[in-house]
């Protein structure tokens, strides 16, 4: 009766879902006027001169197209302790903060209780999507989620990042709990002041609980990748804790000893079963399933960033399907994966209209109309004007704008994304890439999804020499004359410098924008140059991260390191082994 009920909430759902979408020209209309209503007399609006207003032709109007710096002195203010109207008409209860990895530093962004409810709207819909597809019983989620340091504001605030928010709310541990994804690990590990001790007992915590596993997540697929890395390095230490029932001493925070002592009892039989389970295995493929056998899927952020990790998750997964998570950022949410089957390659996100009012500017395919802007490092497009939700076209790519619950007012997320349907009259989005530039030195236009081509074609040389790249970067080295492109890679072993050399002639010419291959050939810019890194790196820069407060289940790698970032530059320049110069034009 139980699993009858359970089935007709998800239905009831779907059917929600369903009839939101059929008409989200009337629906954005609404969502935007009650915006605007609940916020009239925030000092940001009234500045605007809205004057109360609340139909769409005003707002746009009135209300400017920003960026986060437009708002920056607004969100200082709020976390400063003005407790007005600034931004919103109701009080703001938190400061989220950004990743940092795309600026070098976090970003404070206004949080709310209308962007939980947001959040648990996104993970009801997807999840009732994704049950039908891959149904679980009754069970625990294997969840690599952590919290990051917790700060409080001149104002008072609570300043941390935008996932902790999320899990300190008694709003996602209800969801959960109604979604049937009981948390393997308890609070106190979620919430540990050390993330090396939390992982050690995320992992701990899926053995023990191991039958009752039916899916494993976090929020990027770094972070999955990363878990089970380090599971290579403990299973020893991991089954010796469950053959003896006693905690391993590299964990010493009280209060997590304290709850895995509620958990973690003597099972010499189970010690047993993984050890030969892991003495079996053949270079880990299949790991996950191996462990966890009545898990169902994997999920999580799989898009952009993360599609480098999709191979040594794969290679994990065995035969477990991966699921890509929903689709938002640390401003907030705007989409839910309502087709789950589809691989994360060709993941795409139904847009909620009833979340924020969301506008599109219209960008050119092809990027030939693009100008370079030196100062911002950004590429400027010849823009047309936004259009709605209802007005975007299948195949063409826009810029997202957001105008959110949270006091974020035609907001320029920085996305790019594609049209590749509609559910109902709702788009269904493909993520390309972040709008800023990647690497350019002249009049070369490489972005992060054209790094990510180059460097999948030029390790494709690594896999005959059974060598694995871990993790890559980037930097346009404007030191040298003329300037360079610099690829760090960090690898699973060591190759001969022959190999390598390969490997960095690849690299440059798997750079196909025409304004890089006509540089390159009248010498405009200098040969690329591959330096090899230290193992170990990426880990270090990971470790500066969590040191600014950012979540290891939030943290993307850096594709390109710029001036900003400059201790992630010094980092990566310090851990260099050796480097190669191409040689491909001459």
């Amino acid at each position: 009766m139980l699993d009858e009920m359970e089935e007709s909430n998800h239905n009831n759902v779907m059917e929600e879902f369903d009839a939101l979408t059929k008409d989200v020209g009337r629906v954005q209309r609404e969502t935007l006027g009650r915006i605007l209503e609940e916020n009239s007399e925030a000092e940001y609006l009234r500045q605007c001169g809205l004057d109360g207003r609340t139909d769409l032709e005003s707002y746009k109007n009135c209300v400017p197209l920003v960026n986060h710096k437009d708002l920056e002195s607004y969100i200082q203010k709020i976390a400063d302790g003005n407790a007005g109207p600034v931004l919103t008409g109701k009080p703001i209860t938190a400061i989220s903060l950004s990743s940092g990895t795309t600026q070098g530093k976090p970003k404070f962004v206004p949080f709310n209780n209308e962007l939980v409810k947001n959040t648990m709207q996104i993970y009801r819909t997807s999840f009732a999507f994704r049950n039908r597809e891959f149904p679980t019983g009754k069970g625990r989620a294997l969840q690599f989620i952590y919290s990051s340091k917790q700060f409080k504001t001149k104002g008072g605030l609570s300043a941390s990042t935008a996932t902790t928010n999320i899990y300190r709310s008694t709003e996602f541990k209800n969801t959960m709990k109604a979604l049937q994804s009981q948390c393997c690990s308890p609070d106190e590990v979620i919430f540990a002041p050390d993330f090396h001790q939390s992982l050690y007992c995320h992992l701990l915590c899926g053995l023990i609980y191991r039958d009752e596993v039916q899916l494993v997540s976090s929020t990027f697929a770094h972070s999955i990748v990363h878990a089970f890395r380090k599971f290579e390095e403990v299973w020893e230490d991991l089954c010796s804790d469950i053959r003896d029932g006693v905690l391993s001493e590299r964990v010493t925070n009280p209060s997590v000893r304290a709850s895995m002592s509620r958990i973690l009892k003597p099972n010499p039989e189970l010690a047993d079963l993984l050890y030969d389970t892991c003495k079996n295995l053949s270079n880990w493929y299949g790991l996950i399933p191996e462990l966890f056998p009545n898990a169902k899927y994997i999920y999580g952020i799989m898009t952009g960033s993360m599609l480098p990790y999709l191979k040594k998750l794969r290679h994990y997964a065995g035969k477990l399907p991966l699921c890509s998570a929903d689709y938002g950022s640390s401003e907030g949410w705007i989409a839910a994966n309502v087709n789950p089957s589809l691989p994360p390659e060709s993941a795409t996100f139904a847009v909620l209209p009833d979340i924020g009012y969301f506008e599109f500017i219209p960008l050119s395919g092809d990027m030939e109309n693009v100008g370079l802007d030196s100062t911002a490092a950004t590429f400027v497009y010849d823009e047309a004007e936004p259009v709605g939700l209802a007005e975007v076209k299948v195949g063409e790519e826009y810029e997202i704008i957001v105008t959110n619950f949270a006091g974020l007012y035609r907001y320029r997320l920085g996305d790019v994304v594609k049209v590749t349907g509609f559910y109902n009259s709702t788009p269904e989005l493909q993520f390309i890439c972040r709008r800023s530039l990647l690497l350019t030195i002249n009049i070369d236009k490489n972005t992060e999804k054209d790094l990510q081509i180059a460097v999948e074609t030029a390790s494709q040389r690594l896999m005959e020499e059974k060598l694995e790249l871990i993790d890559y970067s980037s930097h346009a080295d404007m030191t040298t004359d003329p300037g360079h492109y610099v690829i760090f890679w960090e690898l699973s072993g060591e190759a001969d410098d022959e190999v390598m050399g390969e490997c960095c002639n690849i690299l440059d010419q798997s750079f196909v924008d025409a304004g890089y291959i006509g540089s390159r050939k009248v010498k405009a810019i200098g040969d690329l140059e591959l330096r090899i890194l230290k193992r170990g790196t990426f880990h270090k820069i990971l470790d500066h991260y969590l040191g600014l407060g950012a979540a290891v289940s939030q943290f993307k790698t850096p594709r390109f390191v710029g001036p900003m970032n400059s201790t992630v530059l010094q980092i990566l320049c310090n851990n260099v082994d050796k480097s190669y110069f191409s040689t491909a034009y001459g």
